[in-house]
């Protein structure tokens, strides 16, 4: 038997346990609207709560997984193990804004607007390579007085601190 046959049969049968499955539930069930109100009103509470609760959890997993994967990325841009191009992901995102507003708007960013962003970009570049200078004085600093202190609170140790409080409490309150 070819490889394509047996794969198909696997997908038949899974499409007859599904079929198996939901005439359990029909049984079970039925038809909702034939039935008492008394018992519309539990199956339509029962059936409502499961699916609130089964997307609270869904969604909370989404979400730790997507803000995990932000903060992972975070910490290896800071930690040096990645480089993240911040020049080009402002240039997509400015073009994706100008799309935006054509689209709303019906005509494009004016020539001051461009501007205005272009300077503003280049203000924080500068204002970035200044904190790098100031960070290194700062490190020559001291290592020539001998403060050693490394245990320095920065703002990534407040912010894990702060997320995984947060966490704490999201999980306690599910």
């Amino acid at each position: 038997m070819s490889d394509g046959k047996v794969k198909k049969d696997a997908t038949n049968k899974e499409i007859i346990n599904m079929s198996d499955a939901a005439g359990v539930l029909d049984r079970f069930i039925g038809d909702v609207s034939k039935k008492s109100a008394t018992k519309q009103i539990l199956i339509g509470a029962g059936s409502g709560w499961a699916t609130g609760f089964i997307t609270m959890k869904v969604g909370k997993m989404a979400a730790i997984a997507v803000g995990g994967g932000i903060i992972l990325l975070q910490i290896a841009n800071q930690q040096g193990i990645i480089a993240i191009d911040w020049n080009k992901v402002q240039k997509k995102v400015d073009k994706v804004t100008d799309k935006v507003e054509e689209a709303v708007t019906g005509q494009g960013p004016s020539f001051t607007d461009k501007a205005e962003r272009f300077l503003d970009r280049k203000l924080n570049q500068a204002e970035d390579a200044l904190t790098k200078r100031t960070k290194k004085a700062k490190k020559w600093y001291t290592n020539l007085i001998g403060d050693e202190s490394g245990c320095k609170v920065n703002d990534l140790h407040i912010f894990l601190c702060a997320f995984a409080a947060g966490v704490a409490l999201g999980v306690g309150t599910a």
